[in-house]
Formats: structure tokens, sequence, C-alpha cells
């Protein structure tokens, strides 16, 4: 009977290590993809803002082009 008791908790423990393992190397992966994905949206949110001032700068020079015209 003891043995019977004994491989069961050392089942017990190498699934709990296994399990938790897992876990962890499957947050790693997450976090990882998601700072990369922020990279990303950061370097769009700059290319809108960039856009938006040129924008209104083209906006300007049309407007003195049409006064000199």
């Amino acid at each position: 009977m003891k043995i019977e008791v004994l491989s069961m908790l050392i089942s017990l423990i190498g699934t709990s290590i296994g399990t938790i393992a897992g876990i962890l190397a499957s947050n790693k992966l997450t976090n990882y993809r998601i700072s990369i994905l922020e990279e990303k949206v950061d370097k769009h949110n700059n290319l809108i803002d960039r856009m938006y001032k040129l924008e209104n700068r083209v906006t300007i020079i049309e407007d003195d082009i049409k006064k000199n015209d």
C-alpha cells in the first residue's frame, strides 16, 4: 500500500512541475508577442502623428500658393 501512495505522490509532483513549467513558458511567449505588438503600434501611431503634421503643413503651403497667385 505504501508503494502505491509513494507512486501517486511522485506522479502528482511530476505533473505539477510540468504544468507550472508549461504555464511559465507560455506566459513568456505571450509577453514577448505583446511587446512586439506594442512596438508596432507605437510605430504606427508615430506615422499617424507625422502625417497629421504634414497634412497641416501642406494646407498652409497651398493657402500661401493661392494667395500669391
